[in-house]
């Protein structure tokens, strides 16, 4: 899973001498709207963090005379933009994942006021305030912590609210997959919510708000929790590990890259997708079981012939470092491919995928001891492009006809959700789509 199940995005970790809030600003993206530091102790001896409108912001205020937040917790990013927001940030250490569906008789009408709250929730939140009714007081020591709140709509939704003309065709049904074992009361859904913090509190303080929020206009269909390295685990900046131990991510598509913006999020013009969809992206949710036990019972070596890098520092086989380029073509002494023919790495790169590529920003999960008594852990995979056929499907396909890595993994749960672009200030998400 190393290339093509799980991002390149390092999770942001301080280098020696840095303050994590300086490694974050490493992995800043270019997307308009971010800020990747907001330090909570520079606006004087209160250690007040400023909102937009230049007014201490709740959670990040501290009396006087306390300690002000220069870490991790006062890194923030903004909820209004170009893009929503948990895309293109780097990992974030804690993750909830979950779905809703409408309650029955739920109108247009009733989805729009829901998206309408959770909008203003999310805001708020994610800038550090309390939410603005019954707030649980859970993160209020906190600063945002790098909170992100993202939205999206399933294939369903839209019949539900009488939307059908609306209704993407990249958001048809995914095609069944032979290593599928897909458990229907854990996938799809009506809508889809995205949750990171660099907290577990504040992660959990915006999942109970966003479940408060939905009142009896919605109810959860299902919901996956996952984490991933805190920042400031390791003494570098480095690409994450999975729980199989492996780097995992290495050819993840970078904001830097000329056609960034081209595979990952729809145009806002010359597109077939529905206009309420510009600026947007699709997203690709699977947990994937990891089969551990027999994962690790086989050698280093063998390991890294499934995956076709080195274990220690994810370099290829081949030779060089970790971003040193695959050759394909190189054999041993023997004849035979450095690089496996049915290696996961091998088959899951965009050249021998017609350039499909996807943007994975995923989360590791562990919901303790299965029934049979293996560990019921893994990835809970989240992939980002343009047009999931040209992007997870095609890139999938492939690995369905022989990808190594397939005997010590499961796809358990499997969701495809159109997420449309950032609210404007003064707008909710979806906003074009409920109102048009």
């Amino acid at each position: 899973m190393p290339d093509q199940s799980i991002p390149e995005a390092p999770i942001a970790e301080a280098s020696p001498g840095a303050s994590p809030g300086e490694a974050l600003s490493e992995n800043a993206s270019p997307r308009e709207g971010v800020s990747r530091r907001r330090l909570l102790g520079t606006a004087g001896a209160t250690g007040l963090v400023l909102g937009a409108g230049g007014g201490a912001v709740g959670y990040a205020a501290a009396p006087a005379g306390a300690t002000p937040l220069t870490s991790l917790g006062a890194d923030m990013a903004m909820f209004h933009g170009k893009h929503q927001p948990g895309i293109t940030e780097g990992l974030q250490a804690r993750g909830h994942l979950v779905a809703f569906d409408l309650a029955a008789g739920a109108s247009r009408k009733e989805a729009a006021a829901l998206l309408r709250r959770w909008s203003t929730t999310a805001e708020r939140l994610m800038a550090g305030e309390p939410a603005a009714q019954d707030d649980t007081d859970v993160a209020r020591d906190a600063g945002p912590s790098s909170l992100t709140i993202t939205f999206g709509f399933g294939n369903s939704f839209f019949s539900r609210t009488g939307l059908e003309k609306q209704r993407p065709a990249s958001l048809d049904p995914l095609p069944d997959f032979s290593s599928d074992h897909l458990d229907k009361s854990r996938s799809n859904g009506d809508l889809w919510v995205q949750i990171g913090a660099n907290d577990a509190l504040v992660a959990f303080h915006a999942l109970r708000a966003i479940q408060k929020d939905a009142g009896s206009a919605a109810k959860v269909r299902w919901q996956m929790n996952g984490f991933n390295r805190t920042p400031g685990a390791t003494t570098r900046t480095m690409t994450a590990r999975n729980l199989m131990g492996q780097l995992d991510g290495t050819r993840n598509p970078k904001p830097t890259e000329s056609d960034f913006d081209k595979r990952i999020f729809v145009p806002t013009s010359g597109s077939t997708d529905p206009a309420w969809m510009a600026n947007g992206s699709y997203a690709v949710v699977r947990r994937i079981r990891m089969l551990l036990d027999d994962w690790e019972k086989l050698s280093v070596g063998a390991q890294e012939n499934v995956i076709g890098r080195r274990k220690s520092n994810g370099a290829a086989l081949s030779g060089g470092g970790e971003t040193t380029a695959m050759d394909l073509e190189k054999t041993d002494a023997k004849g035979a491919l450095v690089v496996p023919i049915n290696a996961h790495a091998r088959i899951a790169r965009p050249d021998q995928n017609g350039g499909a590529a996807m943007l994975r920003r995923p989360f590791s999960y562990h919901d303790g001891i299965a029934a049979d008594g293996t560990p019921d852990a893994g990835l809970l995979f989240v992939c980002w492009q343009a047009d999931p056929l040209r992007g997870f499907v095609t890139v999938q396909r492939k690995l369905d006809r022989g990808d190594a890595l397939s005997t010590y993994i499961r796809h358990e749960a499997s969701g495809l959700f159109a997420v449309p672009g950032g609210a404007a200030k003064g707008e909710y998400v979806g906003q074009r789509l409920l109102e048009g």
